[in-house]
């Protein structure tokens, strides 16, 4: 069950940042001025689907203090990468950013990683 609330953790945490990026991008660009950026990030926040995006990331919080419960922080942390795996993938699908060789030799070297780190 432990590894089921790190699971829960990552796929909530990617789902926050997707979300985030996809009605950031709709808003446009980051207003100059300081009231005028203020009044932009609130407006952004009340977006319904940035909303769920934070409240992702507090549920995200959740089962992860869960997961906490269960298994040593120095073993749990690092399957926390896999959300840089999983949102570099799907912003190359999603957004169509770029997904060049080097960002797919760090993505391996997270995964190995990953294996190396959850050992013992």
């Amino acid at each position: 069950m432990s590894y089921l609330y790190i699971f829960i953790t990552i796929i909530l945490t990617v789902y926050g940042q997707i979300v985030i990026k996809w009605q950031a991008a709709l808003a446009g660009t980051l207003p100059a001025g300081g009231g005028e950026k203020i009044l932009f990030l609130l407006r952004l926040t009340l977006n319904p689907w940035v909303a769920s995006g934070l409240a992702a990331a507090f549920l995200a919080s959740l089962t992860w203090m869960a997961a906490m419960t269960k298994l040593p922080l120095s073993h749990a942390y690092p399957f926390m990468s896999f959300a840089f795996v999983l949102v570099m993938i799907l912003s190359a699908f999603i957004f169509n950013e770029p997904l060049t060789w080097s960002k797919a030799i760090g993505m391996a070297c997270i995964v190995a990683g990953i294996v190396i780190g959850s050992q013992g």
